[in-house]
């Protein structure tokens, strides 16, 4: 055929698109040709006009290769202008509407590709091992998840985040990784090496102000945007509605839900800002139980109506703000119609809940399968990493690398292509997962893939971010007694004699050393009797006591014999202070920042004003 002959061969050598043949005919007649990446690759494009004739012995050869030439030609652009989709190999990179280039490369992928999408693993050791590596070059997993122990080294981690997604890159489809951790701010700081240290989700509370939140959320994600982190698990939006909880406590933004709806869209306003994808937890609420879901399935005995009207207000709230992400959480609601089930692995919180009642649309991530809330209900790994994907998850999260074959991939493998209800479940989330992908990860002001270490050295910590939270340490220091506070503030060194400062943490007494110089100093740890700390306090007037947990709670109530001035600085959750309404005079402040620890003692001598409020009744 002399059209096979002459026009597809130009068109191989100056498009690339030599594995599209023309189908040969005998006889004159319409010739399908078949694009597979038009029309979504779904529909073959059928050149109803093209009309081939037989070969056959040419008069002019010149005239006819030139001729075949100017047809190659006009075809180039009319494929161009008809397909909404190139015709060349789909790429991340490809210009056109998120939702479009979504669909188009999950249709373009296997089962194993779409698979591979939802998975988030993470690893031991500040390099990344060699494992985490085979899982993205081989399989091109959807995300990895920085923990505590990958961060000590900031500049290290900025070269792992770009190592790892250099190699995502090079695989099918250009697809970049979705780089996640924990920054909440205060107590939640899993990148730790230069990055700011905050003061925390309750001291926005306390300030109350949203402008606070929008900026907290702001400088964080800027910070992790600089090491090339992309995905932030935060606002942590659960209610401070248990106050014995030892795992929410100063991570909640307060009791009241709108209030906290309001300062979690705030601060997802300014991850957005930064460009950082922000993620709300832990769906439905962690907050009304004093278990952690890392070692059991807590049970919650809230009904529905109590969740909807409660915990769920911050989800409500935000979705319509247009939150992309949300944690389910692994817990239990027995008074719902999820029963015994968690949260995490429910078909009705996740899909009849969330999605239809709330009108959520972004992408539902677990918390990490591997705690014992999620997998003692489901009896295995990959049972319980299979129920949550069918329960409408669309990113399943492990804080270890499995082995490649092992049962939790080719279990969910397996299952794909025997249930088709799960591999078209399994490809939904895929392509959700890729939406959000499209959506945050390229375009101007997304994070960069590859971090440059001049700006991780010249940025971290943010010096504009460093003003803001010692400004918002000063604004959350919160007077709870006395009210009226004259008869003990300002603490003035010749009213308070000789002060002993007993505590844990440096920064404590470098701040209450710069406020009292002469002060004695008592540094005890959680598992000291009180013995050391009596002998120092029987010499001292005043004793200036830095409260956190139970176990400093153990030791301030041995002081109370002595009959001293005690002057109480907490930090993190203040409900400890309702155990030691003896104390002569107590503040908060709700992290173990220097900025807190500086700003609890500025108020404590009248420097500043304690204009903060508890945030929670």
């Amino acid at each position: 055929m002399i059209l096979k002959k002459f026009v597809l061969r130009p068109a191989t050598s100056l498009l690339r698109f030599a594995h599209y043949n023309l189908p040969k005919s005998p006889s004159g007649g319409f010739l399908p040709l078949k694009l597979p990446g038009c029309f979504g690759g779904k529909q073959p494009f059928n050149w109803g006009f093209f009309r081939v004739f037989p070969e056959k012995k040419q008069k002019n050869p010149r005239a006819q290769q030139a001729a075949c030439a100017l047809l190659s030609f006009f075809l180039f652009f009319f494929i161009c202008s008809v397909c909404p989709v190139s015709v060349f190999p789909l790429s991340f990179a490809d210009p056109g509407a998120p939702e479009e280039l979504a669909a188009a490369i999950e249709s373009a992928m296997s089962d194993e590709q779409a698979l591979a999408q939802t998975f988030m693993l993470g690893w031991g050791g500040a390099e990344p091992s060699p494992l985490i590596l085979q899982w993205i070059r081989e399989r091109n997993i959807g995300g990895v998840k920085i923990f505590g122990w990958n961060t000590e080294d900031t500049l290290q981690l900025a070269g792992t985040v770009g190592a790892l997604q250099e190699v995502s890159l090079a695989g099918p489809f250009n697809i970049p990784l979705l780089v996640a951790t924990d920054q909440e701010g205060g107590w939640i700081r899993h990148v730790k090496g230069s990055t700011s240290e905050t003061p925390g989700n309750m001291a926005i509370g306390a300030s109350g102000y949203p402008q606070d939140a929008y900026l907290a959320g702001y400088y964080i994600a800027k910070e992790l945007a600089v090491l090339g982190i992309n995905m932030n698990f935060a606002p942590a939006v659960d209610l401070f509605t248990n106050r014995a909880s030892v795992l929410i406590g100063p991570r909640s933004f307060g009791s009241d839900p709108v209030k906290v709806g309001i300062l979690g869209a705030a601060f997802m306003k300014g991850h957005q800002a930064a460009g950082v994808i922000p993620t709300a937890k832990h769906y439905p609420g962690h907050g009304d139980t004093d278990l952690d879901s890392h070692g059991v399935l807590p049970e919650i005995a809230a009904s529905f109506e109590t969740l909807w009207n409660r915990e769920l207000i911050p989800y409500r709230m935000l979705a319509v703000e247009g939150l992309p992400a949300v944690m389910s959480g692994h817990l239990a609601f027995p008074n719902t119609e999820a029963a015994s089930m968690p949260a995490s692995l429910s078909p009705w919180f996740l899909e009849d809940v969330l999605r239809d009642k709330i009108g959520y649309r972004g992408i539902i991530i677990t918390d990490d399968l591997m705690m014992n809330g999620a997998t003692g209900w489901a009896g295995s790994l990959s049972r319980t990493a299979k129920q949550a994907l069918i329960a409408g998850n669309d990113i399943i999260m492990f804080s270890n690398t499995p082995n490649l074959y092992e049962p939790l991939w080719t279990f969910l493998l397996s299952s794909m292509k025997e249930e088709e209800d799960f591999r078209a479940r399994v490809r939904d989330a895929a392509r959700r997962t890729l939406l959000v992908k499209l959506r945050y990860l390229k375009g101007e002001g997304s994070v960069p893939y590859i971090p440059d270490p001049r700006k991780v050295a010249a940025e971290l910590p943010d010096p504009e971010g460093a003003a803001f939270f010692v400004n918002l340490a000063a604004r959350s220091v919160t007077l709870v007694k006395p009210l009226p506070p004259d008869s003990v503030f300002p603490l003035k060194q010749e009213s308070a004699g000789r002060v002993l400062l007993a505590g844990r943490y440096n920064d404590f007494f470098k701040a209450g050393k710069a406020a009292f110089p002469a002060a004695d100093s008592c540094r005890y740890t959680e598992t000291d009797g009180p013995a050391a700390l009596l002998s120092y306090a029987r010499n001292a007037d005043t004793v200036i006591f830095c409260l956190s947990d139970a176990a400093d709670l153990r030791l301030l109530r041995s002081l109370e014999p002595l009959k001293k001035q005690v002057i109480v600085l907490s930090v993190l959750n203040p409900v400890y202070l309702e155990s030691v309404p003896w104390v002569n005079g107590a503040l908060a402040v709700y992290s173990y920042a220097p900025e807190s620890f500086a700003a609890g003692f500025s108020a404590m001598i009248g420097r500043i004003p304690a204009e903060g409020r508890l945030p929670y009744e």
